[in-house]
This record gives C-alpha cells, structure tokens and sequence, in this order.
C-alpha cells in the first residue's frame, strides 16, 4: 500500500483529479488500508465483499431485527 499512499499523496499535492483505483485485492485488510491510504475506488471480489461484513454481532442484529419484524405480525407483502 506504500504506492497507493505514494500516488495520493502526489495527486493531492498537485491538486489532481484524477481517482485511484486499488486492484488485486485479496482480503478485507487490503480493502481497509486502501481505503486508509486515499484510495477512491476498489475493485473487490465477491468473496471479499462478503467477508467485509461478515461478522458475528452483524448476524445476531439481524436475527434479532428478523425476530422483532415478525413479532409485529405486519408484512411488506
């Protein structure tokens, strides 16, 4: 990530517009530190995607958003 870092600070100091695209991600680190180091945009597989927010406490608040839903008895139907 020290080239992405490098580049945006570059395109920063010269006031470009000009976007980064990080590629060849290969984990949710990656996407992080990308994101961390100025880049605008990531092309990230949907393995990776899914992973990123993949979480324990995520899936219980679901569960729990689910359950409360349905005690409603109300459905979008």
């Amino acid at each position: 990530m020290n080239l992405i870092s490098e580049i945006a600070e570059v395109y920063s100091n010269y006031n470009y517009s000009t976007e980064i695209l990080v590629a060849s991600v290969r984990s949710v680190q990656h996407v992080v530190d990308a994101a961390l180091v100025g880049a605008d945009v990531a092309t990230i597989p949907p393995k990776i995607m899914l992973q990123m927010y993949k979480h324990p406490l995520t899936d219980k608040g679901l569960a729990d958003f689910l359950a409360d839903w349905k005690s409603t008895g109300q459905s979008i139907l």
